[in-house]
């Protein structure tokens, strides 16, 4: 048991280590600016990183696209079960389904699935985190905003970078040699970039009355396993894939949603941050315990 938590602790720790570096950028004042970094991210990093990471991949096309099925299920799940609970509790809707119906399978679960179950379990993941991305620039816009906007739609990079991937994943093709490089180096940004932006965003985060941030991270707790075992079933998920699914719904809330909450409903962003930082700290503890004894 000692040996197998040795292994978890050494899959966690990089992560730790890479956004702890972030927050010690934002502790150190040290110049870091979120918006531009993060415009990288979703406008370069993003889809640079789906199209090289999915064009290099070997798993089958209908394999690849169940996952995709899997990650739109379970964010509808999450998104269905998370509103009945928020009118139950009597919260606002607009402030907390979003965060709670998108996990950070960017920043924390691309990195985790690569160290704890190899190219092939970053492969399903970066299936998740294509579903998961469209959903939060477009969904994930929506609900704080209360509209619907077709036009940030239909201009998101993240959108096309999808078309084309499946495109060349479907065919068999690959792209040119010094364009697939390029893709390589610039998706190679993505991964350092999200974790750095990770630390530093949580130090910087005003976090207010942490009481719904603890029962909004049970909650989602909760949902997540439930979720992941009724999907596993449902697709008759095993190894690799039944793993990667698992962690990826156990991913804390995303931090991507902050932006949108603070921008349309501003009164809620100190306990929303709450929300992400309870969530993100508890990771610590749920993923070795999910590692050691659920995958």
């Amino acid at each position: 048991m000692e040996h197998v938590f040795l292994n978890v602790l050494n899959i966690v720790l990089p992560v730790l280590i890479c956004a702890g570096v972030g927050y010690g950028l934002a502790v150190a004042r040290a110049p870091f600016d979120n918006k531009v970094i993060g415009g990288i991210v979703s406008k370069v990093g993003y889809p640079t990183l789906i199209i090289s990471h999915l064009s290099a991949t070997k798993i089958q096309i209908a394999t690849f696209l169940d996952m995709m099925a899997a990650a739109a299920l379970a964010i509808a799940a999450f998104g269905v079960l998370g509103f009945l609970a928020l009118r139950l509790l009597r919260w606002p809707v607009r402030a907390f389904l979003t965060p709670l119906m998108h996990g950070n399978v960017g920043n924390i679960g691309l990195p985790i699935t690569l160290l704890a179950l190899g190219d092939a379990g970053m492969a399903y993941t970066m299936a998740f985190v294509v579903v998961v991305l469209v959903s939060i620039f477009t969904v994930g816009m929506w609900i704080p905003a209360g509209e619907f906007s077709a036009r940030k739609l239909a201009t998101s990079p993240i959108i096309y970078a999808v078309i084309i991937a499946l495109t060349l994943m479907a065919t068999g093709s690959a792209l040119p040699q010094p364009i697939a490089k390029s893709f390589d180096i610039l998706g190679g940004l993505s991964i350092p970039l999200m974790l750095l932006t990770l630390g530093h965003t949580l130090a910087t985060l005003r976090t207010g009355s942490l009481g719904r941030a603890v029962v909004l991270t049970g909650l989602h707790l909760v949902l997540a396993a439930g979720i992941a075992t009724t999907l596993v079933w449902l697709f008759g998920f095993t190894g690799v894939e039944r793993g990667a699914l698992i962690l990826c719904c156990l991913m804390p809330s995303s931090v991507a949603t902050y932006l949108f909450i603070d921008q349309h409903v501003p009164e809620y962003g100190p306990e929303v941050a709450g929300y992400i930082m309870v969530s993100t700290l508890t990771t610590i503890l749920v993923l070795p315990l999910a590692l050691a004894y659920w995958i």
